[in-house]
């Protein structure tokens, strides 16, 4: 594939995508959701591929926002369309049946900071900033962002962040539960990939279900405890649990085929 806005490097069953718009501080333009929209449709039956880092280039930015040249001109119609669409390719990461990590390196503002919260999981360098400055602008969050960090951090700081604009360091995103890990500047892929490859260890097709089953928690036309059970089901009828099962018995290591 290629990307005119993104880049994708292998690192063995680990793909890295890279928004490699730096001179922009990587803003995400219809460009960058193009080629995310068009990544992320591939990689879901790509058995090559066991997990997939989001990071930005250079060494300011994972993403400091939507491009804001691009939002001259809206008008109600328009404004909705184009959230509707960030939210979609951001629901296509959020969905995908393979962990994806954001290794945040930078300032994760905005609509970048909802791309990072659409991934699973989020690496932050000791230099991240976090924050949704929309309201400075005289708008709101339009690709999730007013949804998706109320569910990581709670309503009361959720809100304060959301109507002050603020930002926060990577030590505060840390303390609030936004980031899972806070690790030296130029760490956060390594560390990444160290969690993937170990998720990449167990089963795929438990590892699909189980990133199904926790997002349910959140959708409001959904039942997670439904979700569990019946996912939980659907493993036990795999060849993957059979070996898994055999596998601790025997004490050896299982070699799941994701089926």
């Amino acid at each position: 594939m290629n990307f005119e806005n993104i880049t994708v490097e292998k690192r063995g069953n680990i793909d890295i995508v890279t928004i490699n718009r730096e001179r922009a501080m990587n803003a995400l333009n219809k460009g960058v959701f193009t080629d995310l929209d068009t990544y992320f449709t591939a990689v879901r039956d790509d058995a090559g591929v066991a997990g997939v880092v989001v990071t930005g280039a250079g060494e300011k930015a994972f993403a400091a926002g939507a491009d804001i040249k691009e939002f001259g001109g809206l008008e109600a119609s328009s404004a909705s369309a184009l959230a509707k669409r960030g939210q979609d390719v951001f629901f296509k990461i959020e969905d995908l049946n393979k962990p994806v990590i954001a290794a945040v390196n930078g300032f994760s503002l905005g609509g970048g900071n909802e791309l990072a919260m659409s991934c699973h999981m989020r690496v932050a360098s000791e230099k991240a900033r976090f924050g949704q400055p929309e309201v400075n602008l005289g708008i709101i969050t339009g690709y999730g962002g007013s949804q998706r960090l109320v569910q990581y951090i709670g309503k009361g700081k959720a809100m304060e962040l959301l109507l002050t604009g603020d930002m926060i360091k990577a030590d505060e995103a840390l303390r609030l539960g936004l980031v899972n890990h806070v690790v030296p500047a130029g760490e956060e892929i390594n560390k990444s990939i160290e969690i993937l490859e170990k998720i990449a260890t167990k089963g795929p097709v438990a590892v699909a279900k189980m990133i199904t089953t926790v997002n349910d928690f959140y959708r409001k036309d959904e039942n997670g405890f439904d979700t569990e059970v019946a996912r939980f089901g659907e493993c036990a009828a795999t060849e993957d649990f059979v070996e898994g099962a055999k596998a601790f018995v025997e004490k050896r290591p299982a070699n799941f085929k994701g089926a």
